[in-house]
């Protein structure tokens, strides 16, 4: 035993880690490992550990910093990937990983699963509900096209807008496919919905993601969800031309339009002008048809509502008659009608007592009543021995009640000075009259030689009239 034990090499701790690591590293430099990703956890130094696994077994595996930008899928829990990478050891543990250096699908099933899934998150979320959908402008000023410069797709796109209705085209150039692709796409979309109205670089009214036909792993950055979100939340409609008729990618669903081909996307995008111009053309015969036939409607109603109108002119003429008619009674009635009330006026004058008279009368009478008043109360104090109660009664009352009375009668008698023609004679007035008594109130009433009696304030004069035109203002 000790001859044999002699024979066998001794290593140390780290001789030994470092021979395995060369043998594992130069068996297997380059391998292709498939499974499902599991444990996939980013640190901060950014490094990714993860493992792969299947039904009965587990490798770990780790992507460098430098490789994560590289490896050309983002690893997720539960993907089925092909990981190409290298073997090699970690020590401090004693343990080997996979040092991977490219990630891809592991087939078309497992890409399907993975954009099924997401779907399905999104479409959870409301992502590809009907409301969210805008309506395209009818003819946009300016068409943004997030695609790749090179190849067909954008040259069928200008191709088609110049024969339709031709528009003022933006290119914004990313790669359609491979490493970066779809981050790329994202952030032109969200690009062009940041630009300000009115800057240096137009504003597009619509935009066009597009790209030609081409294999599932070809189109898959347009499943990616960074996409998918970034066409949902752009503020400007947007279409999505991914690949052929049959194609069919998760931006589809979260786009305002999908047309199936780059070229049909441009014809969603502008009208046909022709087209455009026909259409203009006939709504403009109908509405010229509509106008003539109105009008010709209302002519017509016009014409049957003049028949039914009377003669105008003759209604006017016979209004008019009617008041010249009135017009000539009643210039012959406003003299009779004056000289009525005048002739009323003198009689009524003619039966007033001056207020002097009147005045006098009342007076009179207050004192023929003050004296029975006063020989009442004298003979009462002679029988004051008869009739002792009345000997008790005062004189104030009576005194109050010939006040009272005294002080009525000199207002009534002011009230009858007020409106007595003699207070205008006593302003310098005088009344003329007739010798029938007839008062005279112009001087076209009075005949040459007429006798006048002229009444003033203080008394009366006896007048005869002059002949002669009277002067403006004169009495005579």
């Amino acid at each position: 035993m000790d001859g044999i034990g002699a024979n066998v090499p001794e290593y140390g701790v780290g001789e030994l880690a470092g021979a395995i690591k060369r043998t594992l590293e130069g068996a297997f430099s380059r391998v292709r490992v498939r499974g499902e990703l599991t444990e996939v956890k980013p640190y901060a130094s950014g490094h990714i550990y993860l493992s792969l696994k299947e039904e009965n077994a587990k490798i770990e595996a780790v992507i460098w910093k430098g490789t994560v930008s590289r490896v050309g899928l983002r690893p997720e829990n539960g993907m089925e990937v092909v990981a190409t990478g290298r073997l090699s050891t970690y020590a401090d543990r004693s343990k080997y990983q996979l040092v991977i250096e490219k990630l891809e699908y592991a087939g078309a099933g497992a890409m399907l699963a993975r954009i099924e899934a997401l779907k399905a998150a999104l479409l959870k979320e409301g992502l590809f509900d009907t409301e969210r959908k805008r309506a395209l402008p009818l003819l946009p000023r300016v068409i943004g096209v997030v695609t790749s410069p090179q190849g067909a797709v954008l040259q069928d796109i200008r191709t088609t807008l110049a024969r339709r209705f031709p528009r003022h085209v933006i290119l914004w150039p990313v790669p359609v496919q491979g490493e970066g692709a779809a981050e790329k796409i994202a952030a032109a979309i969200r690009g062009f919905s940041e630009l300000p109205p009115g800057g240096a670089i137009p504003r597009p009214d619509v935009i066009i993601v597009a790209r030609g036909g081409g294999s599932l792993e070809d189109l898959m950055a347009f499943n990616e969800e960074v996409v998918v979100r970034a066409a949902a939340a752009s503020t400007i409609p947007l279409i999505s031309a991914v690949g052929h008729e049959t194609d069919t990618t998760l931006i589809d669903f979260a786009s305002d339009r999908r047309a199936p081909t780059p070229t049909a996307a441009a014809e969603l995008a502008v009208p046909a002008r022709v087209e455009l111009a026909a259409d203009l053309a006939q709504r403009a015969a109908r509405m010229d048809n509509r106008i003539t036939a109105r009008l010709r409607e209302a002519r017509l109603h016009l014409t049957r509502a003049e028949a039914g109108l009377p003669d105008l002119p003759a209604l006017v003429n016979l209004l008019r008659q009617r008041l010249d008619d009135r017009a000539e009674r009643l210039r012959a009635a406003l003299p009779g009608f004056v000289v009525a009330k005048r002739a009323e006026l003198t009689r009524l004058g003619a039966g007033l007592r001056h207020p002097r008279e009147a005045i006098a009368a009342g007076t009179h009478a207050l004192q023929s009543l003050d004296q029975r008043l006063r020989a009442a109360w004298a003979r009462a104090s002679a029988r004051r021995l008869a009739a002792p109660a009345l000997a008790r009664l005062s004189a104030g009352p009576v005194l109050a009640l010939i006040r009272e009375q005294a002080a009525r009668v000199e207002g009534l008698a002011a009230r009858l000075e007020a409106v007595s023609y003699n207070a205008v004679l006593a302003r310098g007035f005088a009344l003329v009259q007739g010798t029938d008594g007839t008062a005279f109130s112009s001087a076209a009433q009075v005949a040459a030689g007429a006798s006048l009696t002229l009444t003033f304030q203080d008394g009366v004069v006896k007048a005869v009239a002059a002949g002669g035109k009277p002067r403006q203002g004169s009495l005579f």
